[in-house]
């Protein structure tokens, strides 16, 4: 009679290591390390600014304060701030999705523009009552961006193309597409007044009716809040619960620190990173039909105006972290109504995009160092286990 060795369970210590140092809150230590990081950069930051601005002919304390004012001086410079932090914060979501399952969606930009691109083909074809449009305008957005989103999902888990790349090509793509559809008037093209000149022809959609057009959560005299922004908050705490507390979560979670090992617990790593590679579009695509309703009203090939990119950014600053990406896409926010306000006293746009690069650097910089930390310490957990 043999008795047979009892079935070995290899756990996989570095994997578990490896969550728990990805999981963790950060040290107090680290946390510190990062606010002065994040003080010092903006300093550097403030400097260059205040030289550029006086080198031009400014008064760079005056510029400053105007941006003060038009991001947090009053009521009304506020809820322009939050106005712009919506579109960026939900699109910030879809990058905190995608980035825990360990994927890069670099393709935001585009998945906004088909979004909002959907969005209009809605509002303008389709008719009926608020109820019945507004809903399918964001449905359609949602489908758009998930789909193109879906383009570079099927490339990543059939052919091994890197999502960065694909995602990054169809930003082009999406743009070529968009204006081939306002460029005709069998299209998506906005009507043309009879005698105008060829000249004046603008590539961009008709004006959506007021039946698709979001109604305000709060309005005055000098003010408007959008529903997007509630939109916004709304979907990072169901993506914040999501992630942490459901078995959805747990298998993105771990998709993104170990694919080999998911695979070994029967997580399949092609539907997870498939999954929330089509559900960060499906947001990109949600945030163009947001500020469609809520602002921009028509569609042009420039729709997206980088609130793609800094959505990517934010959620990139935050760590992917759903959560603290609210107080940071809140930054962004302020940054762009801050600037707008800049525009408005007579300082060129060229000079107010540099200002405000050089902020979203001063902030970007310290999260890639501290990523590249943390990084590098979880090497050597591994290394150790």
């Amino acid at each position: 009679m043999s008795i047979e060795a009892p079935e070995r369970v290899d756990a996989p210590p570095a994997t578990d290591r490896l969550a728990t140092a990805r999981g963790a809150r950060l040290a107090t230590s680290d946390l510190l390390l990062y606010a002065v990081l994040i003080a010092a950069s903006l300093g550097v930051a403030l400097g260059l600014a205040a030289a550029l601005l006086t080198a031009t002919g400014h008064d760079a304390g005056a510029a400053f304060s105007e941006m003060w004012d038009g991001s947090f001086g009053s009521r009304s410079a506020f809820f322009t701030t939050l106005n712009h932090t919506a579109p960026i914060l939900v699109v910030a979501i879809g990058a905190c999705v995608a980035g825990r399952a360990g994927l890069i969606n670099i393709g935001f930009e585009g998945q906004f523009l088909i979004g909002g691109l959907a969005a209009v083909a809605i509002a303008t074809k389709v008719g009926g009552s608020s109820f019945v449009v507004l809903p399918l305008m964001f449905v359609a957005a949602i489908i758009g961006g998930a789909l193109w989103a879906g383009i570079a999902a099927v490339l990543r888990y059939t052919r091994g193309i890197s999502e960065v790349l694909s995602t990054l090509l169809l930003n082009f793509l999406a743009f070529q597409f968009v204006t081939w559809m306002l460029d005709r008037q069998y299209l998506l093209q906005g009507p043309i007044y009879p005698g105008a000149p060829k000249s004046d022809l603008r590539v961009e959609s008709a004006m959506i009716p007021t039946k698709a057009q979001m109604p305000f959560l709060s309005e005055g005299s000098d003010y408007i809040l959008q529903y997007a922004v509630l939109f916004a908050v709304v979907i990072a705490l169901v993506a914040a619960f999501a992630i942490a507390r459901t078995r959805w979560g747990f298998e993105l979670r771990l998709t993104g620190l170990n694919p080999r090992a998911a695979r070994r617990f029967g997580v399949s790593a092609a539907l997870v990173g498939g999954t929330a590679l089509i559900i960060s579009g499906g947001l990109a695509g949600f945030a163009g039909a947001a500020f469609l309703s809520g602002i921009a009203y028509r569609v042009t090939p420039g729709f997206a105006s980088n609130y793609g990119w800094e959505g990517l950014l934010a959620g990139f600053v935050a760590d992917f972290r759903p959560m603290l990406a609210i107080p940071v896409a809140l930054l962004y926010g302020a940054v762009r109504a801050g600037g707008g306000l800049l525009t408005a006293t007579g300082v060129s746009t060229n000079l107010v995009g540099v200002i405000q690069a050089l902020i979203v650097i001063a902030v970007t910089l310290p999260a890639l160092y501290m990523r590249r930390r943390a990084r590098r310490r979880e090497l050597q957990t591994v290394e150790r286990a």
